[in-house]
């Protein structure tokens, strides 16, 4: 299978494309800076040399592939709606490469926005703020072969740049490893590797369903991951109110929870990382 992927250099794509090319797959994959495309290449994948920005490029690459995995996705929180807006564009360009085929587009998205312990068949709240997921939704009402793989909120592993770093960088700069009210609260969490698999899988089982779960450990009380933080850092473990994490209280105080376990049965997906407090704690996560 020929399979397009953008992000294909970021923390999960780059994930993604090693576990295609290494399951026999070709990956064609989307990189702007010329370093990261030149890894990626080495690699053994196809580069096209472009921006998120340039719709012909987008559609140019989905057309000639197999299968479309839309990983890539603009982090900068300080400009989330504008970056939420402009993935939805992203997605419906991606999408119109592949009308009137059976050539399915794989989207990333979250958790957040989901109840508490959701499982595949939950449908995100329509207020949730990231819209890719209703953006595949759209596409698969118009008969585009279009499904969402949701991401636990850490998808960890040593190099994670993620919701967990963040928090010990916070932790250093505040003195403390802080929870809300008593930090029960879930995340949830997958090595990034196994989250990578659950793409390939269900590409390679035809896009039989709308959402995956990319979900290993399915509740971790966030107090539990805030106190690896503390000790790792020799700093206090303490409730703090939202206002402590500033615009990361939303996150930080939020049950991003689910169950996988219909991914697992339909995939045959058994995640083979370490989970993601052991992960965590170990030195390598406080090395920056």
């Amino acid at each position: 299978m020929h399979v397009f992927v953008t992000g294909a250099t970021g923390w999960v794509g780059s994930a993604v494309v090693d576990d295609l090319i290494e399951a026999g797959h070709t990956v064609t994959g989307l990189a702007r800076d010329p370093e990261k495309a030149a890894a990626l290449a080495w690699k053994g994948a196809h580069v096209v040399r472009a921006t998120l920005e340039d719709d012909d490029a987008l559609r140019s690459a989905a057309a000639a592939a197999d299968a479309v995995i839309h990983t890539a996705f603009n982090h900068d929180f300080s400009r989330f709606l504008e970056s939420a807006a402009h993935d939805q564009h992203v997605i419906a360009t991606l999408g119109s490469a592949l009308a009137g085929s059976r050539r399915p587009l794989l989207v990333t998205s979250g958790l957040l926005g989901l109840p508490r312990g959701a499982t595949e068949a939950d449908i995100p709240n329509p207020a949730s703020l990231r819209k890719s997921e209703v953006a595949a939704r759209a596409l698969a009402e118009r008969g585009i072969h279009a499904a969402t793989v949701r991401l636990a909120p850490s998808v960890h592993g040593i190099g994670d740049y993620g919701f967990v770093p963040l928090l010990i960088r916070m932790a250093r700069e505040k003195g403390v490893s802080a929870y809300i009210d008593d930090g029960a609260n879930a995340w949830a969490g997958v090595h990034r590797l196994d989250a990578a698999r659950v793409y390939r899988l269900a590409l390679e089982q035809g896009v039989t369903e709308q959402a995956y779960h990319a979900v290993a450990d399915e509740s971790v009380p966030f107090r539990e991951i805030a106190k690896v933080i503390g000790r790792r850092l020799g700093l206090p473990v303490e409730p703090r109110p939202a206002e402590h994490f500033g615009w990361f209280a939303h996150f930080a105080g939020t049950n991003m929870s689910a169950s996988a376990e219909q991914t697992r049965r339909l995939l045959g997906w058994k995640p083979k990382g370490p989970d993601l407090i052991a992960d965590i704690d170990q030195p390598g996560y406080f090395t920056a």
